[in-house]
């Protein structure tokens, strides 16, 4: 029922995932969705674990408009990568009978590109846009008459030449993606009747989602190797799947099949992440503001020189999760390191917290 090839995406061949921490999460996280990682997917609420105050809205909305006949209203998920926003949008088609066309920001480059996808809907449907914060804004404002009233204005030719055309397009529900909320314009966000966060899962639902996964995959696992793959998750069950594909790998070629804690302790620490979910890449950014900035303030562009990485990737990927643990702190001067992060990479501070004197 449901598209699951992006009819509008530029896709590129998913490379496979390295065997090392050095990039191990955030190739994760970048990698596109293989079939194998799809086939994973729960599609219904009832098979969705975690994100239960998101869940419950959600239902709200379909129900009522399962009730009055008409097209969901529109939905913006937000949060970091690999936590289901796609995932979700792809459940919100399965429970109203719809398709849903996938496409992300960053591939709609002109006014027509939007023409065709929104041209191509039927009544209902539903529009999912990945990092739809990354649409370029000539394009974002031919959205907002397609979001409200349903047409767009299109100017052809130019010039003494140009004219309008106003194209009707049915009744359709856009789902948003973002994973910075903060770049998304005012006029956008506002035209969202749902605006929802996804949060980090914690280890035990990440342990069911674990063992579930496990469990489509036919894999054998005893529930202390599922807790040690969901605590070193980083709370995102596409990293726990990952790490499930390698841990299996391992069990198979180095023990007798079956994925137990000291199985998967070993397979993971091969991967160079920590019991606490680091990975090399974390550590290097700690290590970088300890050593190199007394534990700052220093911001996030001075520390990916140092490191080596894109500042972008760092923010998206890492530091969500670094904050949410206390790590790191973010301040308006720049990131402080916590004595928590002095820990993770076995140094003390220096002369007293930095975040101390603010």
């Amino acid at each position: 029922m449901n598209d699951p090839q992006p009819p509008a995406a530029k896709s590129k061949p998913p490379s496979a995932a390295p065997a090392t921490g050095l990039g191990f999460i955030s190739t994760t996280l970048a990698t596109p969705v293989t079939a194998a990682e799809a086939a994973l997917r729960p599609l219904s609420f009832s098979d969705f674990t975690g994100q239960l105050k998101t869940i419950e809205r959600l239902q709200v909305m379909v129900g009522a408009a399962k009730k009055r006949g008409e097209a969901l209203n529109h939905i913006l998920f937000s949060g970091p990568p690999g936590l289901g926003k796609t995932t979700l949008a792809f459940i919100l088609g399965y429970e109203l009978g719809k398709n849903v066309r996938v496409t992300s920001g960053p591939v709609i480059e002109k006014a027509g590109d939007l023409a065709g996808l929104l041209t191509n809907l039927e009544e209902g449907d539903i529009l999912f846009i990945d990092e739809i914060h990354r649409i370029p804004k000539t394009v974002e404002e031919y959205l907002y008459s397609a979001m409200e009233d349903f047409r767009l204005d299109i100017m052809i030719d130019q010039g003494p030449n140009a004219r309008s055309v106003r194209l009707s397009i049915p009744r359709f529900t856009l789902v948003g993606a973002t994973t910075r909320s903060g770049l998304l314009t005012a006029p956008l966000r506002s035209r969202f009747t749902l605006q929802t966060r996804l949060d980090y899962y914690d280890h035990a639902t990440l342990e069911g989602i674990v063992r579930r996964s496990c469990g489509l995959l036919k894999v054998a696992i005893d529930d202390a190797g599922a807790q040690e793959i969901a605590t070193r998750a980083r709370g995102t069950p596409r990293v726990a799947n990952n790490l499930i594909n390698f841990v299996r790998d391992f069990a198979q070629e180095r023990a007798q099949g079956k994925i137990t804690r000291p199985v998967a302790a070993a397979a993971l620490e091969l991967l160079e992440i920590d019991a606490a979910g680091l990975d090399e890449m974390d550590k290097r950014m700690l290590r970088i503001m300890a050593e190199n900035y007394r534990g700052g303030p220093v911001g996030m562009s001075t520390i990916a020189v140092a490191a080596g990485e894109e500042a972008e990737t760092l923010e998206e990927v890492h530091e969500p999760f670094l904050i949410q643990e206390g790590y790191l702190q973010r301040t308006p001067q720049g990131r402080i390191l916590t004595a928590k992060g002095y820990a993770a990479v076995g140094l003390k501070p220096s002369g007293g917290e930095q975040g101390s004197l603010l």
